[in-house]
């Protein structure tokens, strides 16, 4: 019968109609097969149920191929982030805000992660003020943890101190990059964190102040976000950083949060 539908096609110089047949899965049984022909050549369907399950296995692993990627990006966001390890952990959740001013603190951080893009956009520095051990590289970090994991955003922290020394090592050739390559490395990334701004009471040298101008500058150029860490009052900040990186971490609303409690470190939830 199949064979005279096709021949009878055929003659009439058309592809024939679609037809239907019973057809034998070893592994799930009869099925209903459709055969197409198309140019004298025919096209049949499978097994739906090895269809779906053929599928379905395609998917997953598409699905675990794209986690793998996405938690390798975040490895190398991390790795290339310089996150000290104490500190690569730290989520916005996990600071415990008791006090009010902690949460005044915990709000704002909040905000200027969920904020980052349009944040982004203008450059809006924020600067985390006040006593050691409150937990303010604790909120800097989650911020940077929270933007890498939720968006493309990249970020990168430094100390001052190691800011200084990876340029002083350009000097003597003890380094594989040059002074440059490391200035553009502070300027290039998403959100900068730049910790311990004053950490010694010794006035800033020359070098000190040329450096972190030429950070600070390259990223108001660009209109790029950072974030400053201090144990200084804001008044303070001009007298390590000089009057120049001051005006410019302050032009567009730069957001300054006080940390006026007691150390937090050695007590639980720090």
């Amino acid at each position: 019968m199949r064979s005279d539908q096709l021949n009878a096609t055929a003659a009439a110089g058309q592809d024939p109609a679609p037809i239907t047949q019973i057809a034998m899965c070893e592994d799930h049984g009869p099925f209903d097969q459709k055969i197409t022909t198309i140019f004298n050549r025919e096209f049949k369907t499978y097994c739906p149920e090895c269809s779906r399950i053929r599928r379905e296995s395609e998917e997953a692993a598409e699905r675990a191929k794209k986690a793998l990627d996405a938690r390798q990006a975040m490895e190398r966001k991390l790795g290339s982030a310089l996150i000290p390890k104490r500190f690569v952990g730290r989520t916005l959740d996990s600071y415990e805000a008791i006090t009010d001013g902690q949460k005044e603190a915990l709000r704002v951080c909040r905000k200027y992660a969920d904020k980052f893009p349009a944040i982004y956009e203008t450059g809006r520095c924020l600067l985390l003020l006040g006593k050691p051990g409150t937990g303010k590289t604790h909120l800097a970090v989650a911020v940077a943890n929270e933007i890498m994991a939720t968006s493309n955003a990249t970020a990168v922290y430094r100390t001052v101190g190691s800011l200084l020394q990876a340029i002083r090592s350009t000097y003597d050739h003890s380094s594989d990059q040059t002074e440059a390559q490391i200035l553009n490395s502070m300027i290039q990334p998403s959100l900068l964190i730049l910790d311990e701004i004053g950490v010694t009471k010794e006035k800033p040298s020359d070098f000190e102040l040329g450096t972190l101008f030429a950070v600070i500058n390259g990223r108001y150029e660009q209109q790029r976000p950072t974030v400053i860490i201090s144990n200084l009052e804001a008044e303070q900040l001009a007298g390590a950083m000089g009057d120049r990186c001051v005006d410019r971490l302050r032009e567009g609303g730069g957001i300054a949060v006080k940390f006026d409690w007691e150390s937090q470190r050695g007590k639980e939830g720090f």
